[in-house]
């Protein structure tokens, strides 16, 4: 009897590949709608120069089309790094992410709770940081003190960056 639960206990962890599969969905749901998003600001920006339209806030509307997309593709990013992971966690090593020598592609291997929490983080951070020179784009500054505010926040996410980078590495 022990045997027989322990085993359907062991061969519950299947239910993961619900996670993985849909998880590969949503990362190409947002890939999907992160091209298309960069499919209608070139056809914007085209569009303009055609017409040799002026609008007043091009280069704002432009850049914002394309952060934006740029932010789709790093959530995108997160959820192929969160399938990938439990997959390997849970399910079997991804066989084909191995090279001709048997050694693992180091992008997106995944060892343990800790690895895969540190490379999602790492990346949600960056969602963050596109998210944040999205706003910062359009925000109108109105005095010498919103440009300072500006520049302190920069400043912060470039110190935030560098620690970031520094997590994980042994010297």
């Amino acid at each position: 009897m022990e045997k027989m639960f322990e085993k359907s206990l062991w061969g519950s962890r299947f239910i993961i590949i619900l996670a993985v599969v849909f998880g590969l969905v949503g990362a190409v749901l947002l890939f999907l709608v992160a091209s298309f998003d960069i499919y209608e600001t070139a056809a914007y920006v085209i569009n303009t120069y055609i017409t040799h339209a002026h609008p007043e806030h091009f280069h704002e509307e432009v850049v914002g089309g394309i952060i934006g997309a740029v932010d789709l593709y790093l959530i995108g990013v997160v959820m192929i790094i969160f399938s990938f992971g439990l997959y390997e966690l849970f399910i079997s090593d991804i066989d084909p992410a191995k090279d001709e020598h048997g050694e693992e592609n180091q992008l997106l291997a995944v060892h343990s709770l800790d690895q895969l929490k540190d490379k999602i983080s790492k990346v949600i951070v960056m969602v963050l940081v596109v998210g944040f020179f999205q706003k910062v784009g359009h925000t109108t500054y109105s005095g010498a003190l919103d440009l300072l505010y500006l520049a302190l926040s920069i400043t912060a996410v470039a110190v935030g960056l560098y620690f970031l980078s520094k997590v994980g590495k042994s010297h």
